[in-house]
């Protein structure tokens, strides 16, 4: 019920945006300023993935639109936990409660970028896509830019499809894939395909990465394992003000209470299913271990992880855990990158690792991890969290890992090649819609390559297109 709340709330305040730009209230960009942009997204919880991608949302659009010409603005949640990130960026505070603070806000901006990726979809929370479309919504409301960078679609609640189908009608959605273009083209929402922004982040140099693998154990030699469990079957989080009045009075949903009104899914049924998850990723690790000497680590993507990782250790007799709770986003992919071998039902550790040609393996929640491992086309790699034989079929997949040692990374860095170009048309998409939006605004002039739509590459990119050449040929 305070979902639905929500969402009337945030489609009332674009109501009213819509009605006082009619009457002529509200900011208007003017030639010769900076153009100022609110990234709007998931920020401030460690969440390495969601970080990555603003990071280079951000590297982008500054190679794009040029430094001297643009203001940027960034939500956070929490100014500790992003502290460092997002060059010199503003960060500005998103509080829990959201619809006033978006009605404040995108009203003194002159666009939006929203940056979520899983953008439009109640896997996770209703509550998310509402201040997602919000943000979208208020902008296109105001005659402003209202651009979605590397969305991800999926099923959703009626109201968030009603939602979806009036208010981003007059946004640019920017998918990462062909599967999400096909559910807001139901929608009538306009799309075009791009890619997730993460393909070009630079961690530290690796030397960090192994420092910290030896500092936790590691000979030096041992094939490094990283393991990125999740709690899959504690989704959506909904909020709720009877939960919520419950906890503070009586202590009550303690072990869902996520923050301010917003719970876990829970039960026993729930508890169950994530107990098997975790069970069925130890089993497999270790099955695999009898036939290779590896030296596992877990790795927590984000600060909700560090549960599971450490329970699937216990399980692996203790094995070291590395988390975004104690290493910063640059540190933990350099972590990530000095693995060998990745079994993830993280995303992002994925898409983070292949740029290093790291081979990969997934166990998946929903479509992101599935699209990508089908694109790579290694579904022979991908399983489901909640499937029968899970613990087997994670000993099958790493060993497909060491069998393939040669064909997988050739296939991962071909994929991120063929990425890399996408992500360079998603800034010509960009661009094109700032000079349709303000055709005074001094986009640049000249020749220029795909290439100059990519933010600065580091030399191992440079090198991973220059051995890939005839992928972006073809």
């Amino acid at each position: 019920m305070t979902d639905l709340l929500l969402e009337s709330w945030v489609s009332g305040l674009i109501e009213l945006n819509k009605f006082e730009w009619m009457l002529g209230a509200g900011h208007a960009w003017q030639p010769g300023t900076s153009l100022k942009l609110l990234f709007a997204g998931y920020n401030g919880t460690r969440n390495t993935g969601s970080d990555v991608r603003v990071e280079e949302m951000i590297r982008q659009v500054r190679r794009i639109l040029g430094d001297e010409n643009i203001a940027l603005s960034v939500m956070s949640q929490n100014f500790d936990l992003t502290r460092g990130y997002f060059g010199d960026a503003r960060q500005v505070h998103l509080p829990d409660v959201f619809p006033p603070f978006l009605h404040k806000v995108v009203r003194k901006n002159d666009g939006v970028v929203a940056c979520e990726g899983s953008m439009f979809k109640s896997k996770f929370a209703n509550a998310l896509t509402t201040m997602m479309i919000g943000a979208l919504g208020i902008a296109s409301a105001q005659n402003k830019l209202s651009i979605a960078y590397g969305a991800e679609a999926g099923a959703m609640d009626p109201l968030l499809q009603r939602m979806t189908h009036r208010y981003c009608r007059d946004s640019l959605i920017i998918t990462r894939n062909v599967e999400s273009q096909a559910v807001l083209g139901k929608l009538g929402v306009p799309t075009e395909l791009g890619t997730d922004t993460a393909w070009t982040f630079e961690p530290l140099a690796p030397e960090f990465g192994r420092k910290a693998l030896r500092d936790a154990g590691w000979d030096g030699t041992t094939p490094v394992l990283a393991i990125c469990p999740i709690n899959p079957f504690w989704w959506p989080v909904t909020a709720s003000l009877a939960k919520w009045l419950a906890h503070s009075v009586a202590g009550a949903y303690e072990k869902s209470y996520y923050r301010t009104i917003y719970f876990h899914r829970s039960g026993s049924p729930v508890d169950a299913a994530y107990e098997k998850y975790l069970s069925e990723m130890a089993t497999g690790v270790a099955g695999y271990q009898k036939s290779r000497k590896v030296f596992p680590v877990l790795v927590a993507m984000e600060m909700l992880d560090r549960d599971a990782c450490e329970r699937v250790a216990q399980k692996l007799g203790g094995t070291p855990v590395f988390g975004s709770d104690q290493f910063n986003m640059y540190e933990l992919v350099s972590i990530l990158r000095a693995c060998d071998r990745l079994l993830s039902s993280r995303y992002h550790a994925i898409v983070t690792t292949m740029p290093a040609g790291i081979p990969s393996a997934g166990v998946t929640m929903d479509e992101r991890i599935r699209n990508l491992l089908r694109e790579r086309g290694h579904e022979h790699l991908l399983m489901r969290v909640d499937e029968a034989g899970l613990a087997d079929k994670i000993v099958a997949a790493l060993r497909a890992l060491d069998s393939q040692g040669e064909e997988i990374p050739d296939a991962v860095e071909r994929t991120v090649a063929r990425n890399l170009q996408l992500m360079a048309r998603m800034g010509t998409y960009f661009e094109e819609q700032v000079a349709r939006r303000y055709p005074q605004f001094p986009v640049r002039k000249g020749v220029l390559g795909w290439e100059d739509y990519l933010p600065p590459l580091g030399p191992g990119l440079v090198k991973l297109l220059e051995k890939h050449s005839g992928v972006l040929a073809a």
